[in-house]
């Protein structure tokens, strides 16, 4: 099973309507959608992040349940609102955003949650909680105990120029955690400023025997990087309507076919085979607005693998 610990939020997407641009309601939060992405791609997975007590907590609460997931466990604090995320689409459906986080819910994670690491093979963190001290404190005793219990951990950069105005700072504090990951996930953009260097130089930076890079390329698909194997896998041709979500589509379908599996003992046709799935998901999740709107279904995905 894959364990995610990190943000659940409201995604307020903006749509021009008469001249006034308006904001839509949807779930999202990166490991959240990682998450649900999992499930609909047919692994299992649970979640565990905060919400505040109000309307839209309580949305995000009912909305989880619905998910087919293995377990939600979304803390509701009386005394904090929950996190929105404003988010302005390009005519291209690439996406901004402006967040609307401060004092609330989404990086104030529970200690009783860690112990479900113990039920699960792969267990990922979300980064968002890395801008606050709280969540540094959380993410520090979770790969703590992922390490003790012998369970592989997942991390995803998923920066966010809003939350860390510093990319320095930025850096600084990811770096732990992306060195301590067995799978490691980065976008074009954020290995170039992760590691100072583009494409295959940047990728072969991080590359070891006993971690599984993945760097996503949008519309090209993605690369993965293990023990000196480095390999381009394509993605399929959409037209995109909304990219928010598409890379935790693409992770959490890859993580659903790597949970209990040995990466390094898996050959180029195998891991070629399971981004490639990934890549559909991807692709699939920016045909629709919102993050999970789109979420394609293991059997859906499979339609473009034959």
């Amino acid at each position: 099973m894959l364990a995610v610990y990190g943000e659940i939020l409201a995604d307020m997407i903006g749509k021009e309507q008469n001249g006034t641009l308006a904001y839509e309601r949807y779930a999202g939060g990166a490991p959240f959608n990682v998450a649900c992405a999992c499930t609909r791609a047919g692994g299992k997975a649970g979640f565990t992040g905060c919400v505040g007590d109000d309307i839209i907590g309580r949305y995000l609460v009912e909305f989880s349940r619905e998910q087919g997931l293995e377990l939600a466990d979304i803390s509701v604090l009386p005394d904090v609102n929950t996190t929105l995320a404003f988010v302005e689409l390009s005519a291209d459906g690439e996406r901004s955003f402006c967040f609307y986080r401060k004092g609330t819910a989404d990086y104030k994670l529970q200690q009783h949650t860690l112990a479900y690491i113990k039920d699960a093979d792969i267990v990922h963190l979300g980064s968002l909680m890395l801008s606050e001290p709280e969540g540094v404190a959380f993410a520090d005793k979770a790969v703590d105990a992922v390490k003790k219990a012998g369970k592989k951990l997942s991390f995803d950069i998923n920066y966010r120029n809003d939350i860390f105005p510093d990319g320095r700072v930025a850096k600084k504090i990811y770096a732990k955690y992306a060195e301590a990951a067995d799978i490691v996930k980065y976008s074009e953009e954020e290995l170039e400023m992760f590691t100072g260097m583009k494409g295959i130089d940047g990728i072969n930076k991080l590359s070891r025997s006993d971690k599984l890079v993945c760097v996503t390329l949008g519309g090209n698909g993605s690369v993965y990087a293990i023990g000196g194997r480095v390999r381009t896998v394509p993605s399929i041709k959409v037209k995109p309507v909304d990219t928010t979500g598409a890379g935790d589509a693409f992770y959490g379908a890859l993580l659903s076919k790597l949970d209990g599996k040995d990466f390094a003992a898996l050959s180029d046709s195998e891991l070629y085979d399971i981004f490639r799935f990934a890549n559909v998901a991807g692709a699939l999740a920016t045909t629709a607005r919102g993050a999970l709107n789109s979420l394609p279904a293991k059997e859906e995905i499979e339609k473009y693998l034959n």
